[in-house]
């Protein structure tokens, strides 16, 4: 049986105003946030590179003060998804991947490629897009998760096309984007969408218990009974790290999720 994989569960940023006195001690500086954030959770999603381009310094700075097992997930720029042939995407990828982020070293998680809910699936397109992807950089082998959010996305030629460049599919717990939960690569990528701000963690529990037997099978390599997968080919069975994300929706319950998650896996 394939050993168990790291499982890493966190939140979009760390900075957020109604975090402050609800997961933020209501005194603590905003220049101690993410530190905090590092005792609480070990993965965060940088969501400031998807609107503009950072620089060296601020990676190096943000690795230095969160443990070493920690990850941060990185969100590619806009200009490189948010458009209508992708296959000339290639200067903008370019120009997201020299703004420094390897200086993260270990700590740096995958990278998210977030598609506008329009557009759609053309294969040859796609095919061109991501081989316009670099599997490393600076001697850092880099992780790729694709988050599309059209149906048309749904179909086996897209896992397939996924599963041959060894890229994630993003798995979306959402009311209206589709759920992709076949693997495709050697790690498992999952944006949890469904907060409610009536409940004080988020998500039901039932519902928390679910997705943390879901998070161990895939870091013991196995594809979870109960989801609908789009490709008759099963995945590779091998150990997958694996990034949990509570994203949007109740968004200031998204920290106590990701904390009522994290405490289901130990």
């Amino acid at each position: 049986m394939p050993a168990e994989s790291a499982i890493h569960v966190g939140i979009g940023g760390w900075d957020f105003d109604p975090w402050r006195g609800t997961f933020y001690p209501e005194k603590l500086a905003r220049s101690k946030q993410l530190e905090h954030l590092g005792t609480r959770l070990n993965a965060t999603e940088i969501n400031a590179t998807y609107y503009k381009l950072q620089n060296p310094a601020l990676f190096e700075g943000w690795g230095k003060r969160v443990p070493d097992d920690f990850k941060f997930a990185i969100k590619a720029s806009r200009f490189c998804t948010n458009r209508k042939v992708l296959a000339d995407a290639g200067e903008a990828i370019g120009r997201f991947c020299a703004q420094g982020f390897t200086e993260l070293g270990d700590k740096l998680g995958p990278i998210l490629w977030q598609f506008m809910p329009t557009k759609q699936f053309e294969r040859e397109d796609f095919r061109a897009f991501l081989a316009l992807l670099p599997t490393s950089l600076d001697g850092i082998v880099l992780r790729h998760a694709l988050e599309v959010r059209h149906e048309s996305f749904a179909c086996r030629e897209f896992v397939a096309l996924a599963r041959a460049a060894k890229v994630g599919i993003v798995v979306a717990d959402h009311e209206t984007y589709p759920m992709i939960p076949d693997l495709s690569a050697d790690f498992v990528y999952a944006r949890l969408m469904r907060a409610e701000e009536k409940l004080a963690k988020g998500y039901p529990d039932k519902a928390l218990d679910r997705w943390a037997t879901v998070a161990r099978g895939w870091a013991k390599g196995k594809s979870p009974a109960g989801l609908d997968y789009v490709s008759d080919a099963p995945a590779q069975e091998l150990p997958r790290e694996v990034f949990a994300f509570f994203i949007g929706a109740a968004k200031v319950r998204n920290p106590a999720a990701a904390e009522a998650l994290t405490a289901r896996l130990k």
